[in-house]
């Protein structure tokens, strides 16, 4: 078969939100696809900062970081776009208007509100993001720094309506469900970052195999043609989805890689 470009998410895709790990098996399958030449590349919503150390047990070809808005391959930055200095500043003091709290993500660093937060699942990412160092030297209310893209939280004292007006022009917000939101810079997706890579190796769109589950992967699941839904899955996907596979822990990359002869 032609040479073929993977893309994987990584949180519920590649790696187990459940162990913490990518299976042996997923490792296995990974070597196997790399060996007959295909290029093997992590698509996520996640910043450089906050990629995974699990994620170094296999050498990817590239990681396409921040919804399409930093993207290497190997050693080469090929790409880097963050929000502007003065108008992410004032994006952060809209949201804290609005009675939003959020996380900064960045290339460098993650940026945190220096209060404790209201929602727990904030203060959850807190403590993920300080076992991995990051997100204790810069904050969120008045520090100077450049980032790409939040993540933010929402309740009923948000006025999320004000918030999302005020970001329409320049950036995109992703429902993630349970009233968190991903804004992203308009115009870049994971969608972007598989067509960016497609057309530097002279791939075709057929060539592409995109895995996922959650909302943030709708638009690679909507460029693509061969797209895999793990075992558990966001329903937004099934539209788009060409092969659902069993879940991570139950071996479902492996799965997906043998049912397409990839590996």
């Amino acid at each position: 078969m032609k040479k073929a470009a993977l893309f994987f998410d990584i949180d519920g895709t590649i790696l187990s939100e459940v162990t913490g790990k990518i299976p042996d098996s997923a490792i296995e399958a990974l070597k196997a696809a790399k060996a007959k030449g295909h290029l093997l590349f992590i698509n996520t919503g996640r910043t450089m900062s906050s990629i995974p150390i699990q994620l170094k047990r296999f050498e990817f070809d590239g990681y396409l970081c921040g919804c399409g808005t930093y993207l290497t391959y190997r050693d080469e930055v090929l790409f880097s776009r963050s929000i502007e200095r003065k108008r992410g500043r004032a994006i952060l003091d809209k949201m804290m208007e609005c009675k939003i709290d959020g996380i900064a993500e960045g290339t460098e660093d993650v940026y945190l509100p220096s209060r404790i937060s209201r929602f727990d699942k904030l203060e959850s990412s807190r403590r993920y993001f300080q076992r991995s160092g990051l997100g204790q030297e810069l904050y969120l209310e008045k520090d100077d720094f450049i980032y790409d893209k939040v993540f933010a939280y929402a309740d009923e004292k948000s006025d999320t309506k004000a918030f999302f007006d005020f970001i329409r022009e320049d950036m995109e917000v992703i429902d993630r469900g349970n009233n968190t939101y991903e804004v992203i810079q308009k115009g870049y997706s994971k969608a972007t970052a598989c067509e960016f890579i497609l057309k530097k190796f002279g791939m075709e769109l057929e060539q592409a195999y995109v895995f996922g589950d959650s909302t943030n992967d709708i638009s690679m699941f909507e460029y693509a043609v061969h797209t895999v839904a793990m075992g558990v899955h966001a329903a937004e996907l099934e539209p788009y989805t060409e092969y659902i596979t069993s879940e991570v822990e139950q071996d479902g990359i492996a799965k997906a890689i043998r049912h397409y002869g990839l590996g």
